[in-house]
C-alpha cells in the first residue's frame, strides 16, 4: 500500500493558478485527523488546512499561541493520512519562524510528514524567510490581515486594514511576500474593497477568511461550519443547520463558495 504522504496531491499549485485566472473559486477547510481530511477531499475541498486554530478548537485555549511544533507535526501525519488528492497546507506555530534558519528547519519538518506547503503569519518582514523557503523547494503560503498569532499586539481578534495607512500597508505587504516566493495568500478580517484590490495586484490565488467575496477563493474552520466551535466568529456559516450529514454541509459549503453565494455581506468586515 503506497503512503498517502509521499504521494503527489491531485490539487497543484499550478491547478489553482489557473483556477483563479480563469475566475473560478478555490474551496479550502481546516482538518487536524485522517476522517475529517478524507471526507473533505472526497467533497470537493481543494485546500485542507491543518491550522493551528487547533488550539482553539481542539484544545480550548483562547487563542492559537500555546500551539507547538509538535502538535503540528502530529496533526499534518494524521492529515495526510487521510487526505486523498487536496492540497494539505500546514500552519507554522507561533516563534517556529523567528529566523529564517529556524523557519527552514520546522518547515522542513512538516513537509517531511505530508505538508505540501506551509503558512507563516506576517507582513514583508518574511520576505528573506520566503525567499530561504521557496528556494530550497518548500512552497510558502502568506497570511495577511488579522494574524491570530498576533492577538496580543492587536488587542484582540480585531478587523485590520480598515485605515487607509494600515490598508496601505496590507496591499504593499502582499505584493512583497509574492516577489520574494509567496504562491498562495491567505486574507483574513479585512474590508471587502482591500481584498480586492489585493487578488487584482497579485497572480498568486487569494484565499479569504472574513474578507468578502472578491477574493479567488474562501477556507472556514470546520468546527464553524458544522456549528460545534465554543466560539463561533461573524465571518463562519453554519452550513449544518440547513439539516443532512456533515459530508452534506461540506458539499453544500463548496457549491456556496464556487456560486459565490457564500460569503454574504453579514459574513465579512465592512460592518
Amino acid at each position: 500500500m503506497k503512503n498517502s504522504r509521499l504521494m503527489q496531491p491531485a490539487i497543484t499549485l499550478q491547478g489553482l493558478r489557473a483556477l483563479k485566472h480563469a475566475g473560478g473559486k478555490i474551496v479550502a477547510l481546516t482538518a487536524y485527523d485522517a476522517t475529517f481530511a478524507r471526507l473533505l477531499s472526497e467533497n470537493g475541498v481543494e485546500i485542507v488546512l491543518v491550522g493551528d486554530s487547533l488550539g482553539m478548537v481542539l484544545h480550548g485555549a483562547a487563542n492559537t499561541l500555546a500551539v507547538t511544533m509538535d502538535d503540528m507535526v502530529y496533526h499534518t501525519r494524521l492529515v495526510a493520512g487521510g487526505a486523498s488528492g487536496s492540497l494539505i497546507v500546514s500552519d507554522m506555530p507561533f516563534m517556529s519562524y523567528a529566523t529564517p534558519d529556524q523557519a527552514l528547519v520546522n518547515a522542513a519538518r512538516l513537509i517531511a510528514n505530508g505538508a505540501h506547503m506551509v503558512k507563516p503569519e506576517g507582513g514583508s518582514w518574511l520576505c528573506d524567510t520566503v525567499a530561504k523557503l521557496s528556494e530550497r523547494g518548500i512552497p510558502v503560503c502568506a497570511h495577511l490581515g488579522l494574524t491570530p498569532q498576533s492577538v496580543n499586539k492587536f488587542g484582540g481578534h480585531r478587523i485590520q486594514g480598515r485605515e487607509p495607512e494600515a490598508a496601505e500597508m496590507i496591499f504593499s505587504d502582499a505584493q512583497a511576500l509574492e516577489a520574494a516566493g509567496a504562491e498562495l495568500l491567505v486574507l483574513e478580517c479585512v474590508p471587502s474593497a482591500l481584498a480586492g484590490r489585493v487578488r487584482a495586484a497579485v497572480s498568486m490565488p487569494v484565499i479569504g477568511i472574513g474578507a468578502g467575496p472578491d477574493c479567488d477563493g474562501q477556507v472556514l474552520v470546520l468546527h464553524d461550519l458544522i456549528g460545534v466551535s465554543m466560539r463561533t466568529p461573524r465571518m463562519a456559516k453554519n452550513f449544518l443547520q440547513q439539516g443532512g450529514s456533515i459530508q452534506q454541509a461540506v458539499r453544500d459549503y463548496v457549491q456556496a463558495v464556487k456560486s459565490g453565494t457564500f460569503p454574504e455581506p453579514m459574513h465579512g468586515s465592512d460592518h
